[in-house]
């Protein structure tokens, strides 16, 4: 199918895409093709929800059964005070069709589950799950796996984070979090806290991901976790 050619207001939103060497037209046609979903629209989901719409993604679903509330507005950013009570998929929404309204916007404002995973995975290119519990992760990588899709995954506590992929043929999900580890293993972030910018580094660097799964840039985090130390200022990688 032939792509759609980029519209003047188009070249010159991308301009700096269209000069990027191994970007090009090509790249912003790639991005503009693309149907990418984000599972969660909070402290992950909203730089990756930003950055996806600013880039061009053709069609950007969104998964959120969540509402917007004041302790999430420190990290949540592409949520408002005004928003406080509405669903985050549609805030994010609101967000994202302000930001580019040549982004189309589909927004999934319930939970996502075993029972509707698959149906609603199906329709996108590129997961990126922002969730913050082991169970819907697991449902989320189990639908894209048996869906041959590929998954952009990020997780973050206190004052780390860390971001991966999950490719067809590659390492599991299941490689990474053994079935035995369940949630109360894990800190919660309403018991322990997070600072605030951690979720932007995180939510970014899926963002950066994505973009170069779908174009075909660079070397992808397949097979390897890229961690995040706030406190040292220290990135760091391990395979698995």
């Amino acid at each position: 199918m032939a792509s759609d050619p980029l519209s003047p207001a188009e070249t010159r939103r991308y301009a700096r895409h269209l000069v990027l060497k191994g970007m090009g037209g090509a790249g912003q046609q790639a991005l503009k093709q693309a149907r990418v979903l984000v599972v969660g629209a909070g402290g992950l989901g909203s730089p990756a929800i930003a950055y996806l719409a600013g880039a061009g993604i053709g069609t950007l679903g969104i998964v959120d059964h969540d509402a917007v509330s004041l302790s999430n507005l420190h990290r949540q950013v592409i949520h408002t005070s005004a928003a406080i009570g509405d669903n985050k998929a549609q805030s994010a929404g609101r967000f994202a069709s302000a930001l580019n309204p040549h982004v189309a916007v589909t927004i999934h404002a319930e939970r996502l589950d075993a029972d509707n995973a698959a149906a609603i995975i199906g329709g996108y290119d590129l997961v990126l799950d922002g969730t913050d519990n082991l169970a819907t992760r697991r449902v989320v990588a189990g639908a894209a796996a048996a869906l041959g899709k590929v998954l952009v995954s990020g997780a973050v506590s206190m004052f780390d984070g860390q971001v991966t992929v999950f490719a067809p043929g590659g390492p599991a999900f299941a490689d990474l979090y053994p079935e035995e580890a369940d949630d109360t293993d894990l800190p919660s972030c309403e018991a322990t806290g997070i600072l605030g910018p951690l979720t932007g580094v995180i939510g970014t660097l899926m963002a950066m991901e994505a973009i170069k799964l779908i174009t075909g840039i660079g070397d992808p985090l397949i097979g390897r976790v890229l961690t995040y130390d706030g406190k040292g200022g220290r990135f760091s990688e391990f395979s698995y």
